[in-house]
């Protein structure tokens, strides 16, 4: 595949991530190559290569005579991947902070800034009762982009590939309803990283690695809490 070709896949299969954890592409879709293609104004070569991506990110599967269906995530898969997340995304962090420089430091500091701030407006949408795929897909790339710069200067590939095909929690639309624990979660996330950041700006490695495993696991018990109450609200 082509440069231009690989590109085109890269920035398809963001979007389709970015729609399908947010929730605006819910769980059981079929995805038609055909309609993705006219969607994108690309032929079906990208296409073909965006769903293969998504794929072996456990976002899709492939279905004999059915096409590409998004999948669902079951709770021992969702609990496993936090479990995986929060030991490499603790390696990630400890080995980053021992590599930090002033300029990394201000890098960090400024995409906790930012998530701070789509935290602060999700949490207001919530309030209001407002359901906003889009801003809920900002605010996980705000999300990750604290951690982006983690992994950039930490330059583990192997655990960044690894830690990333399984922070893929499929919370989306099952969770729509559960208002207070969300904030809860938007809240807890903001103040989290703010905790981080202070570790790695005084050079605590082993602190910052704790806290970003503790960081993720706080995450998946209340994405598990969020669930159960989904399936069950009584």
């Amino acid at each position: 595949m082509s440069t231009e070709l690989s590109t085109k896949a890269d920035d398809i299969a963001a979007v389709l991530e970015d729609e399908i954890v947010a929730g605006a592409i819910p769980p059981g879709t079929v995805l038609r190559q055909e309609q993705l293609s006219e969607r994108f104004a690309v032929s079906r070569t990208p296409v073909r290569e965006a769903l293969r991506r998504l794929a072996a990110l456990g976002l899709v599967s492939f279905e004999p005579n059915r096409g590409v269906r998004v999948r669902s995530i079951a709770p021992l898969e969702l609990r496993e991947a936090f479990l995986v997340r929060a030991e490499l995304e603790g390696l990630a962090t400890q080995v980053a902070t021992e590599k930090m420089t002033p300029a990394d430091v201000a890098a960090l500091e400024e995409a906790e800034v930012a998530f701070a701030a789509l935290t602060a407006e999700l949490r207001r949408q919530a309030a209001q009762g407002e359901r906003d795929e889009a801003m809920f897909g900002r605010w996980m790339q705000g999300n990750y982009a604290f951690h982006e710069v983690i992994y950039r200067v930490a330059a583990m590939p192997y655990v960044e590939r690894v830690a990333k095909a399984a922070r893929r929690t499929f919370i989306g639309d099952r969770v729509w309803s559960a208002r207070a624990e969300l904030d809860g979660l938007y809240a807890r996330n903001e103040l989290q990283h703010r905790a981080i950041l202070g570790a790695v700006a005084a050079g605590s490695a082993s602190a910052a690695g704790q806290l970003a495993r503790e960081h993720v696991l706080a995450s998946g018990r209340l994405i598990e809490a969020v669930l159960d109450l989904a399936r069950d609200p009584s």
